[in-house]
């Protein structure tokens, strides 16, 4: 018998409940079972709660898990939910030892959301990215939703400027450059004359839900800045996360 409207909302919003109070990575198959759903009928369900991003699907594994509308949610609730206020200390810290801006980003969609940001002390520093959609493969904070899998390397990679990486084969060796040293950067990509580096926020289960990122004018900002940058980034990341509950595995523990 086809369930009724009532019904298929009950039956994704199951679905969805398990994505988000579970640690662990889902298959369609696995949800379906644990759900006791038809196979099809969770397949259905998913499909149409990834249409309207209440649920992302890894593109290597296909793994599923919570999607960025949750993510944007989580942010904006109270208390320890409200990544923004959490990460405030940390966006200070980074603009002051940094003197450059400071943004805080989460993965939207195909594109990037800068939700905070903290403005360089210098008068020639960037603008206000506040809401606005960034090119994934062209900035920083895009290469490392795309490294960790959390949002779709596109189909067609379009220059942003001349400097924007633009072939397939190259973008997948920096972003497994990415993911071996920890941060990501952007070298004259997004804008002529703009640098940036970035490094990934996770939460408890481990997945990447935001990155912070350090941007400044080429006159100021050179290639050993940029890495001396993505390390203090990369402590500075892994000590959010902490804060949102990650626990980095020891090396050679059970």
């Amino acid at each position: 018998m086809k369930a009724t409207g009532t019904q298929a909302i009950d039956r994704a919003a199951e679905l969805l409940v398990r994505l988000i109070e579970s640690d662990q990575a889902w298959s369609t198959g696995d949800l379906a079972d644990n759900t006791r759903l038809p196979k099809s009928t969770a397949s259905r369900l998913l499909r149409a709660l990834e249409r309207h991003e209440l649920v992302q699907r890894d593109p290597q594994s296909g793994a599923l898990r919570p999607g960025s509308v949750l993510v944007q949610y989580a942010r904006r609730g109270a208390g320890n939910l409200d990544l923004v206020t959490l990460a405030r200390p940390t966006l200070d810290r980074l603009a002051e030892e940094s003197g450059e801006t400071v943004n805080l980003a989460v993965p939207s969609g195909a594109g990037v959301e800068t939700v905070a940001q903290v403005d360089s002390g210098y008068i020639l520093g960037t603008t206000n990215w506040v809401g606005r959609q960034l090119v994934l493969q062209a900035s920083a904070l895009g290469k490392v939703f795309l490294a960790a899998g959390v949002a779709p390397v596109p189909a067609t990679l379009e220059a942003a400027t001349p400097a924007t990486i633009v072939d397939g084969e190259t973008l997948q060796r920096e972003l497994g450059l990415v993911r071996q040293r920890g941060y990501a950067t952007s070298v004259e990509e997004l804008e002529p004359g703009l640098l940036a580096v970035a490094a990934g926020v996770r939460e408890r289960s481990g997945h990447v839900i935001a990155a912070l990122a350090i941007s400044g004018p080429s006159i100021r900002l050179q290639q050993r800045n940029l890495d001396r940058l993505g390390t203090l980034l990369v402590v500075e990341a892994d000590a959010l996360s902490a804060r949102l509950g990650y626990r980095q595995r020891e090396e050679g523990a059970a």
